[in-house]
């Protein structure tokens, strides 16, 4: 069977189930479900308005919003008229919004759910015409309503494969994002196979909260769904996010490594890591003890939880597998579609590696270790920027990843580092942060870390405590923390070993901007703010920022 689009897909579900549930969107603590039918018919009507506005074919068309129905019924009808898709995530600033639309040179922006809406609407240059989702305070150029009074759209044009579908803007860890441009081969190669190789079929319900401007969520979530019919619920809002998976009682579940964290941070919360283990080894008891923990997450029914985005310790793994919870990690990369490995199905003993290549995607560790990977679902190009690409691609069209890795004789890789994370010490020793962060995440009270010490003679680590660290017993949390400085010396070599743990005033976040919208550490920006810090000549094993 030749690969569809995901166009051809929605044809597909709009005759053949018309009638299932497809999107379910909580408002106002409602439900409002959407069946095919009415996704498709929102879509039409979405399109027949971009049509209206005569734009040549090919535009490129922005949607800044948090994750909900309307983003998907948009995304589909900007295909649908013809145009191409350019997300911007929900918690970007002015800079970020006014690069990207001119950049990509976007006349059209829809505007969703946001939570700074006046101030993120403002920063939208003039003479781009802005839609909206129906969501309170934003001004724009036509709302949904005018919208869903357009005659819908009942054309069905498939897209040419090798035609541009989405520029997806990298979350820009370091410098401007790049724009990445993916064709609809190279997403729905990726979105189809992933049905396969998750086995994920119309009986599957998952939670899209995840940012879908992220290519993990759009392709893994979104687009995947397209092609296994899977039922996608949403989140009101951060704070109702446990009554919101709770309702949909997701059988998949992706997170990323900080959130898995907060989740066992939530349970330690209310049982103390001594009694958990205590009532766990019970027999008959220990079962009803995880089921009730899994219920009260909203897990109950996942059949497969992944991590992905970011390292997570293999720790955080093992404490899930103890409740009952296996968490696959996978990895990619915008560059290839979100497509490289995953640990499916779950295997405690390949615990700390990444998995094993998809089918039909080739992996090969290239010089100074880095992992290279070939396949359908690699980019196209950055958009506008030739010679980036040119340095992204190998010359016989691998794509250089930039993570250091292994692969054992299962075909399991493992990540060793980044190569541009990687520091001198001031001794000229090599040291790669992220495997020794992810033994420090071993500690739950250890809610954020960065290794680093490029001018040091030993290498030292920044920490963020939990919420709920930074209430207990002083005295009890610095005895964990030296017991933790003391297990991850022990398995370094002695260049490596950390001199001490900085505890830090402040959390990073997005906000802050110390995090990328998927929550990973910005580190050249942390280094650059705490310098003082790190070069501090404080003597002591613990350090609390002043």
């Amino acid at each position: 069977m030749s690969l569809q689009t995901p166009l051809e897909m929605m044809y597909h579900w709009e005759d053949s189930t018309p009638q299932k549930v497809y999107l379910k969107q909580p408002i106002n603590g409602a439900v409002i479900s959407y069946t095919w039918a009415q996704t498709a018919d929102k879509v039409r009507r979405v399109a027949a308005g971009l049509i209206a506005l005569n734009l040549p074919a090919g535009s490129h068309i922005a949607l800044l919003s948090k994750n909900c129905a309307e983003w998907f019924i948009t995304d589909l009808a900007i295909m649908l008229a013809g145009h191409v898709s350019v997300p911007i995530y929900s918690t970007a600033g002015e800079k970020t919004i006014q690069y990207v639309l001119n950049h990509a040179s976007c006349p059209v922006i829809f505007v969703g759910k946001l939570d700074d809406t006046a101030e993120q609407v403002a920063a939208i240059p003039e003479g781009v015409t802005k839609l909206a989702f129906p969501y309170p305070g934003i001004e724009a150029d036509q709302d949904w309503d005018s919208l869903m009074a357009n005659e819908p759209y009942m054309e069905r044009p498939v897209p040419e494969l090798d035609s541009t579908m989405t520029i997806i803007y990298t979350s820009g860890s370091t410098g401007n994002p790049k724009g990445v441009v993916h064709t609809y081969n190279s997403i729905s190669w990726a979105a189809s196979n992933s049905k396969n190789e998750l086995n994920v079929g119309a009986d599957d319900r998952i939670l899209s909260y995840l940012p879908l401007a992220h290519i993990t969520e759009r392709v893994l979530v979104e687009m995947a769904s397209f092609y296994a019919n899977t039922q996608i619920g949403f989140i009101e809002s951060l704070d109702t996010f446990n009554r919101d998976i709770c309702h949909l009682r997701p059988t998949l579940f992706i997170s990323v490594p900080r959130l898995w964290t907060r989740f066992q941070m939530g349970v330690l919360a209310n049982m103390p890591q001594k009694k958990l283990d205590f009532l766990l080894k019970i027999p008959f008891i220990g079962n009803i003890v995880a089921g009730k923990i899994r219920t009260k997450l909203g897990l109950d029914k996942a059949r497969m939880c992944a991590s992905g985005s970011a390292p997570i310790s293999p720790a955080t793994l093992k404490w899930f597998l103890n409740i009952g919870v296996k968490i696959s990690e996978g990895w990619g990369m915008t560059e290839n579609s979100a497509y490289g490995t995953c640990c499916v199905p779950f295997r405690e003993d390949k615990i700390g590696s990444i998995g094993r290549a998809y089918e039909g995607v080739d992996i090969r560790i290239g010089d100074e270790g880095e992992i290279q990977v070939k396949g359908p679902c690699n980019m196209q190009e950055y958009y506008l920027e030739p010679d980036k690409t040119a340095e992204t691609f190998t010359d016989d069209g691998y794509l250089r990843t930039g993570d250091k890795g292994e692969i054992d004789s299962d075909g399991y890789v493992k990540i060793t580092g980044r190569l541009k994370e990687i520091f001198k010490t001031a001794k000229g020793k090599y040291i790669a942060p992220v495997p020794i962060e992810a033994l420090i995440m071993g500690n739950s009270s250890v809610e954020q870390v960065c290794v680093t010490g490029s001018q040091l003679k030993q290498p030292i680590a920044l920490i963020v405590l939990s919420e709920d660290a930074a209430k207990q017993d002083e005295d009890k949390i610095e005895k964990s923390l030296l017991a933790t400085l003391e297990s991850v010396n022990s398995g370094l070599e002695s260049h490596a070993v950390l001199d001490r743990f900085v505890i830090m005033k402040d959390d990073w976040t997005v906000d802050n901007g110390l995090l990328t919208p998927t929550l990973k550490i910005k580190r050249h920006l942390l280094e650059e703010k705490y310098d003082a810090l790190i070069n501090d000549t404080q003597k002591g094993k613990l350090i609390y920022q002043s």
